[in-house]
């Protein structure tokens, strides 16, 4: 079989990667990606040599670049992670965000109804739901919880969700949507809050909270979310969404504090300073559905991945130095470009 996993060489993208090779060592994993700030390919070193392994630089906005790889790959499947997915930088920029998250997931399901395909699958967000009232911790998003998003972001990614809908129902194209809560875990870009916030107080620097830190986020360890893509992707129902989420809810406050205390700094460290505009209040998934229809359940809770978390980014420094220095940017260009390793 093979599997076009766009966006692989960002976070999630990245562990999708590595949790397919090394599940299904039989398959061929062609890996698309852009290479945007937040792609960064010295996170797909160790796949590069497997020959069943491609990556191909390839903006999924792209056509003719798009239909081309699959004239070359014939896919079985297309797994689609690439997405601009910071909420600040949507609510400076949204134009960015509607052409990666809507034109690209059109072009993707384009080129699977002319070159056909066994299942396309569209990696989504909570976020699509909007938020849940902080004194109702009874109440939990489910697939059938209205769309109502608050940012840029979710809008585009609800759109998104919408049009591959539309075309399983127009076209019959065969789709599946996934939609997840917070994830974290190894590889997560340093802008975003866990590695953020143990990136600064590594070096001591000011923690920045929004408000009074009492967002509160359901957090998913990304190799739980990439078993549910596996279940749902192989198993799931044709046109169907599935919530992916691990019962782990925490304030964003209570998370900073949790990541303080692992690495032996002072909560003086905690600056509040002014909320983000239409900052949603409360996530919480209820992955009932993919756990009686698929089997799912979460493998870790938050008090087992954060530790690992943690001591992931303490060992592997280079890693976020070389992005924080920009270094990242050259990579490319350096290891496989130069040396022909791979298509630019």
């Amino acid at each position: 079989m093979t599997i076009i996993v766009t966006g692989g060489a960002g976070f999630i993208g990245s562990n999708f990667i590595f949790y397919m090779l090394d599940s299904y060592p039989e398959d061929r994993i062609v890996c698309m990606d852009k290479l945007t700030y937040a792609g960064n390919l010295s996170t797909l070193a160790s796949a590069m040599d497997n020959p069943h392994f491609r990556f191909c630089k390839i903006d999924i906005c792209d056509r003719e670049a798009v239909y081309r790889l699959f004239e070359e790959e014939h896919p079985d499947m297309v797994v689609n992670f690439a997405a601009e997915s910071h909420v600040d930088r949507s609510i400076e920029n949204p134009e960015i965000f509607l052409d990666t998250n809507v034109k690209g997931t059109a072009v993707l399901m384009d080129a699977c109804r002319k070159y056909g395909i066994a299942r396309y699958h569209q990696v989504s967000t909570d976020e699509v739901y909007g938020d849940l009232p902080l004194n109702r911790p009874d109440l939990f998003f489910t697939e059938e919880t209205p769309i109502r998003t608050s940012s840029p972001y979710s809008s585009s990614k609800a759109s998104a969700d919408l049009l591959v809908l539309a075309y399983h129902r127009t076209y019959g194209l065969p789709v599946t949507i996934s939609r997840c809560s917070n994830n974290y875990g190894p590889y997560q870009f340093p802008e975003k809050l866990i590695p953020f916030m143990i990136i600064n107080a590594l070096s001591d620097k000011p923690l920045p909270v929004y408000g009074e830190g009492v967002n509160v986020r359901d957090w998913l360890y990304v190799k739980d979310h990439c078993r549910a893509i596996d279940l749902i992707i192989h198993k799931g129902r044709v046109g169907e969404v599935y919530n992916v989420g691990g019962h782990n809810e925490r304030t964003n406050l209570e998370v900073v504090k949790t990541i303080l205390k692992a690495l032996g700094k002072p909560e003086s460290l905690i600056k509040f300073v002014s909320d983000r505009k239409g900052h949603d209040m409360r996530y919480a998934i209820d992955p009932t559905k993919l756990e009686t229809e698929l089997g799912w359940k979460p493998k870790y809770t938050f008090d087992t991945g954060i530790p690992q978390t943690i001591d992931w980014y303490l060992n592997n420094k280079e890693w976020w130095e070389n992005i924080i220095s920009g270094e990242y940017k050259n990579y490319f260009q350096n290891m496989y470009v130069d040396k022909g390793r791979v298509e630019e």
